[in-house]
């Protein structure tokens, strides 16, 4: 009698980088027993192949923190805080074909902690990367995927190029704007909440990265279909 191979006998011990590469379906990464896993490491399935990265550097992670703390402030001391359910780092989305791992997850109106391999969150945010590769894939490989499975908002933040862009899945499609490094954002899924781009790239701009890309010239406007 044949034996089956599935992750649980393939894996016994903790994947490192050199793991990366493996060929692999979404229901043998869902099925990878958590002993496998390096908390230091990033995990993804990116079109049936198994990613295996270090983790984002201080210059993303500081950013990430504090617009965790600012929703987090506003979930604690705002009234219309309530519609937030969980605000969460370093999240896998699991409704997508792959699975990729987000910077920062918002789950929003469920009144309910949210299953997290279920709950679509309401908005997912992205804090770009250095690399050529990263930056095609936060700014058009993750948004066709998250906006197709329901997220409502999509937020890139940008430190290279000192710009937030947020892409609105609404009924009559998908609106998308740029906020300067100068300007806030506020939006109708976080009632009362400002968000002041120039202090997060501030926490960014504590961590100089030296193999930062060059300084393109951003969107002076507003993309079409941005309904303000």
């Amino acid at each position: 009698m044949a034996t089956v191979t599935t992750p649980r006998t393939r894996f016994t011990t903790q994947l490192g980088l050199r793991s990366s590469g493996v060929l692999m379906t979404t229901e043998e990464f869902d099925a990878l027993p958590d002993k496998v896993f390096n908390r230091r490491l990033r995990y993804e399935l990116i079109n049936g192949v198994f990613i295996v990265t270090p983790p984002p550097g201080n210059g993303e992670i500081d950013p990430n923190d504090e617009l965790g703390h600012l929703i987090w402030y506003f979930k604690e001391f705002d009234p219309r805080g309530s519609v937030v359910d969980k605000v969460l780092s370093e999240q896998t989305i699991y409704a997508t074909p792959n699975r990729r791992r987000a910077d920062r997850a918002i789950w929003l109106g469920l009144g309910r902690v949210p299953d997290v391999e279920n709950d679509i969150p309401a908005i997912v945010v992205e804090f770009v990367s250095a690399k050529k590769r990263d930056h095609k894939r936060d700014y058009e490989e993750k948004k066709a995927e998250y906006l197709a499975i329901g997220v409502r908002e999509y937020w890139i933040i940008d430190r290279f190029q000192r710009i937030m862009t947020v892409h609105r899945n609404l009924p009559e499609g998908v609106a998308s704007l740029v906020v300067q490094e100068t300007e806030t954002y506020q939006t109708d899924l976080l009632p009362g909440f400002v968000l002041p781009l120039s202090r997060i790239l501030a926490k960014a701009d504590d961590w100089p990265d030296k193999k930062a890309p060059k300084k393109r010239n951003p969107p002076r406007k507003p993309l079409e279909g941005d309904p303000r």
